[in-house]
């Protein structure tokens, strides 16, 4: 697809359940991300469109992904569990083709919540009762502290700070300029029984990492370590992403904004969840004792 005027969420309702499809059935967001662009074949120029960089790190193709998916949740297609795979329904298995508008027209009819009629089609997001968990305030809130008010330092030792807690062992931050990009090092256990040795690079960005950064990290990282970690608060470029699992070349691991940001929710690093009880009277209970 070339570059020119950006496809609308509800014309990605279709390339996504047909993704869907492709992956079996079920997927996680990141590969539905991809098989979408594959189908579709977007250019690299409109990929590495941000929806708003000073808030996130997601791109504007993701953004609407992320509302093509809870459209079709909210109207029988998907469903997704509570680790982030999302799956076709029987109904989406029955009935494989439909009228992208008509799920539009249905799920404005399910929002209660809205006074005022929307009249932009681009704004038809603001009448869903429930957003994408993708785009919540938390997540650009979090993203404004990481980038704006957290210094490299601090940063480096968040990330240092999160391995641990994701099991790696010996994690320590060099931060030295000269260091060829490596920000740290570390060992990450397999099992307990197997370990190999990892450098990091962790930065602050608002945009998006291009393949000349990954290429530099992983010059840096030859013969100092086994694999190469890069996290980020921004984002990756089709190239970077391409460039990190070029054959031939030793993997570099990815860590975008968003990722970062599920990680340190799911650690409970600087990221509290709060569940609020809820009662319910169970009427029936009382009258047949």
């Amino acid at each position: 697809m070339s570059s020119g005027k950006m496809v609308t969420y509800d014309q990605l309702m279709l390339p996504l359940m047909r993704a869907l499809v492709n992956l079996g059935g079920s997927g996680s967001i990141d590969e539905i991300y991809d098989t979408v662009v594959e189908i579709e074949q977007f250019d690299e120029d409109t990929l590495d469109i941000l929806h708003n960089p000073e808030k996130s790190s997601q791109t504007e193709i993701g953004y609407r992904l992320a509302w093509a998916r809870t459209y079709l949740k909210k109207a029988g297609y998907l469903e997704n569990s509570s680790r982030g795979v999302w799956t076709l329904t029987d109904k989406a298995k029955q009935v494989p083709e439909f009228d992208c508008r008509e799920i539009v027209n249905f799920v404005r009819a399910l929002d209660r919540k809205s006074s005022q009629p929307i009249t932009d089609p681009s704004k038809l997001e603001l009448a869903i009762d429930d957003s994408p968990e993708e785009v919540l305030a938390w997540r650009e809130k979090l993203h404004h502290v990481l980038v704006e008010e957290m210094s490299p330092g601090a940063f480096e030792r968040l990330t240092q700070r999160l391995l641990r807690e994701s099991g790696f062992i010996h994690v320590e931050v060099t931060g030295r300029t000269g260091d060829g990009g490596i920000d740290g090092k570390g060992i990450a256990r397999i099992n307990g029984l197997m370990s190999f040795h990892i450098a990091f690079q962790c930065k602050k960005y608002k945009g998006s990492v291009g393949a000349p950064e990954i290429r530099n990290f992983r010059g840096a990282t030859i013969g100092r370590a086994d694999r190469g970690m890069f996290i980020t608060t921004g984002s990756f470029t089709k190239a970077a992403i391409e460039e990190a699992n070029r054959d031939g070349a030793a993997p570099i691991d990815l860590v975008d904004g968003d990722q970062l940001a599920d990680k340190l929710k799911e650690l409970s690093l600087g990221v509290k969840t709060e569940f609020v009880e809820k009662v319910n009277v169970e009427p029936d209970w009382f009258l047949n004792l």
